[in-house]
């Protein structure tokens, strides 16, 4: 499996540490304070923070706060291309680290595949929120994106729930032309447009460095035998 270097700088308007290490694409990977090698909350526990400016070396990225005895996820978000995080954008709500706290990291690689695009999306359904993958998406070809870890499927995932938060993030130069829901029986429910993530080479602009897609409010039933489905271009 490939691998990339990553760092995250986490902080508020008075401190911030900065982790990171060498992480394998594709495995959700602990990342360490890169002076101490520390854990985020052995390093800075109780201390209040509101960003997270993560960066990767090629691809896609997520990340999340989370709880090593409970594994409760307290924050999450994207990550950007190298030398083009931005601080306000990396804003987050502002939460006291935990004492077991850790930063961790997902990401994935540019497929190497010409005219394939590899895919993550955050997902939030009254269940929770989840991260959602599709890999080597073909351009052009309507592609249905599962749970990262398990595979389900968007339908039996989110079944019976309702989906109320989206945002979609596509390898570096990748345009997300649109998302669909589709029923059971094939139908179209809802589809929404996307756009192209800074930075993208000759496409000529885009509205963020961290995602093709942010859907702050939904209210769609989710029902056994949906499907999420992302229709891509490749650099």
């Amino acid at each position: 499996m490939s691998t990339q270097a990553v760092t995250a700088t986490v902080g508020n308007g008075r401190m911030s540490k900065i982790f990171g290490g060498t992480v394998t694409d594709g495995v959700w990977t602990n990342i360490q304070d890169t002076l101490s090698s520390t854990n985020l909350g052995i390093l800075i526990p109780r201390a209040p923070v509101n960003f997270v400016q993560s960066e990767y070396n090629g691809g896609l990225m997520a990340w999340r706060i989370q709880n090593a005895q409970s594994l409760q996820v307290s924050r999450r978000g994207w990550g950007a291309l190298e030398g083009n995080s931005c601080y306000k954008s990396a804003g987050i709500p502002t939460y006291a680290i935990g004492p077991d706290d850790m930063i961790q990291v997902y990401a994935q690689p540019v497929d190497s595949t010409s005219a394939k695009t590899n895919a993550l999306a955050w997902v939030t359904t009254t269940k929770g929120t989840e991260l959602y993958q599709a890999l080597a998406v073909a351009d052009g070809t309507a592609t249905a994106m599962t749970t990262a870890l398990q595979q389900q499927t968007f339908g039996d995932a989110a079944f019976n729930s309702t989906l109320t938060q989206l945002s979609i993030c596509l390898e570096d130069g990748a345009s997300l032309d649109k998302v669909e829901f589709i029923d059971s029986a094939g139908g179209v429910v809802l589809t929404i447009q996307g756009d192209d993530r800074i930075p993208n080479g000759a496409a000529g602009g885009g509205t963020s460095a961290y995602y093709n897609l942010m859907v702050p409010a939904m209210s769609l039933l989710v029902t056994k035998g949906f499907a999420m489905k992302i229709t891509t271009k490749s650099a």
